[in-house]
């Protein structure tokens, strides 16, 4: 038999890695962070053991990468869904639609995963991540930024603040209050995206002004004075 190419090679890892990726997803996501072992994961993945040392250095690594992939994939599906649209203001509707409905799918790993990054060794950059940042800037970008390099950031931000909110033990934040904020910051009509049923919640304002432009402006052009 001959070898395999390296590119078969390539592939099979590649195969492996979210094997191991979407275990670690389903098992944290049902048992929690702390019962769930590698041990566990690799059984899960169909994997050695020693295959997820190879490729992550710690447990709480594969867990940020295995729920950046998660995101990642996420919200690539709700950005490609028919009808496929251009708009980029639809875009960012629905990007923050993902975010926000999986912290509400997903309550106990996503909240292990913000209690992760908030811990000492923080936030881990790795493929997965690098994916994500690459979908969430574009979405700002075509939404019309002149200043993607401040306004990715705050997107970013925001939406870790509001997955928290909606996670709070004890004292969580309604998602459609927090996801009627986010609309009005960015000026976004409430049936863009996947708006959640009952319509938007009273006394919210459902429509402001586009980030950093006057209210009469639209995103990516100029406002001008009406005469």
């Amino acid at each position: 038999m001959s070898p395999r190419s390296p590119s078969v090679n390539e592939q099979l890892r590649r195969r492996s890695r979210e094997r191991i990726l979407q275990a670690t997803v389903e098992l944290v996501s049902t048992r929690g962070y702390e019962a769930t072992t590698l041990g566990d994961i690799a059984e899960r993945a169909g994997s050695a053991r020693g295959l997820i040392s190879y490729y992550f250095p710690g447990k709480r690594q594969l867990l940020q990468s295995a729920v950046h992939r998660l995101m990642h994939l996420t919200l690539e599906e709700a950005l490609e869904r028919e009808p496929r649209t251009e708009d980029g203001r639809e875009r960012l509707a629905r990007a923050i639609d993902a975010i926000l409905g999986l912290a509400v799918a997903r309550p106990t790993l996503m909240r292990t995963h913000m209690a992760g990054i908030l811990q000492a060794e923080g936030f881990v950059r790795c493929e997965e991540q690098q994916r994500l940042a690459f979908l969430l800037r574009d979405t700002v970008e075509r939404y019309g930024s002149e200043d993607v390099d401040t306004d990715y950031p705050l997107l970013r931000a925001l939406l870790m603040g509001a997955v928290v909110a909606v996670l709070l033990p004890g004292a969580p934040m309604p998602m459609a209050r927090l996801r009627a904020e986010l609309f009005h910051r960015y000026g976004l009509e409430w049936e863009r995206g996947a708006p959640p049923d009952g319509g938007p919640p009273g006394g919210t304002p459902v429509v402001g002004p586009p980030l950093g432009r006057p209210v009469d402006g639209a995103p990516g052009q100029s406002s001008k004075s009406s005469k």
